[in-house]
């Protein structure tokens, strides 16, 4: 399931504080003083560990049976936003998807059938309570969707090339400015190109934004494990964001030679790294 592999990226919404209800708010405040809660650094490595030892239990166990009481935090100009692990709602919903796509009987190699009636029934109890079922945190396996690279731009770039656990590549921007880029970038698709060419995910991202995101949010691209695929040397130049920005804008000055040149060169990028799924 998606949030198991090492190797995943992760698109994050960060709430202000002053968005929870007052309960919720005293509860994170203290959590972000809290000495004993998962630093960043090993957030990561905490969450995969925490899932790595529900799967191997006997029988294993598709999602907790509470909800986890971590989360991501951020400290922009003095104010503190958060973003839940939602780990049970995020369980539930891989749990989903890999069903949908695995035929039953190899499904139940997996997670015996006992197990797999657990995870679906605690689900619909959950909608069927009208608590929300879009988690803060989207994930994606050996590759970053392009549609996650528009809503930032390369100035947004936060790179820690060193070894080891701290090694990251994210970028962070507010998620109104995101959301104003994707709709930009839409824009151009569909006035030089056709609205055929706005891809489902780009919506799908724009959806999601819009459902989850409070108006002081912020919207983390976190390239997760996947910076463990790349060397030191392709890490530091990895810049999609502002290739696909620079394709945006040569659409949308005419310039149909750029605009292919651009597209190619990050096809072949991913296209590589996809690949090592296949030779893991």
């Amino acid at each position: 399931m998606r949030s198991v592999l090492p190797y995943t990226a992760y698109l994050r919404v960060y709430q202000p504080i002053e968005s929870f209800a007052p309960d919720e708010r005293r509860r994170w405040e203290e959590y972000a003083r809290s000495a004993d809660r998962p630093r960043r650094a090993q957030a990561l490595a905490a969450e995969q560990a925490e899932i790595l030892g529900r799967l191997m239990a006997t029988p294993p166990l598709v999602a907790p049976r509470e909800e986890s009481r971590n989360a991501y935090l951020r400290r922009v100009e003095g104010r503190l936003y958060v973003c839940p692990w939602e780990t049970r709602l995020r369980s539930w919903r891989a749990f989903t998807e890999f069903t949908e796509r695995v035929p039953p009987a190899l499904s139940e190699v997996f997670v015996p059938d006992r197990e797999a009636e657990r995870a679906e029934e605690g689900y619909r109890e959950w909608r069927a309570s009208g608590a929300h079922i879009r988690p803060g945190i989207l994930s994606s396996n050996w590759v970053v969707p392009v549609a996650w690279f528009v809503p930032f731009a390369d100035g947004e770039r936060r790179l820690v090339p060193s070894a080891g656990p701290t090694r990251a590549l994210l970028y962070l921007t507010r998620t109104a400015t995101g959301l104003e880029r994707l709709e930009r970038t839409a824009a151009v698709l569909t006035e030089h190109v056709g609205r055929h060419a706005v891809s489902a995910a780009t919506e799908g991202l724009v959806d999601w934004l819009r459902a989850v995101a409070h108006p002081g949010s912020l919207l983390e691209l976190d390239y997760g494990g996947l910076v463990h695929l790349l060397d030191d040397e392709r890490l530091t130049g990895e810049r999609s964001v502002a290739e696909v920005a620079d394709a945006v804008e040569a659409l949308a000055a005419g310039d149909a030679e750029r605009v292919v040149e651009l597209r190619d060169r990050l096809l072949r990028r991913w296209r590589s790294i996809r690949a090592l799924e296949h030779a893991n």
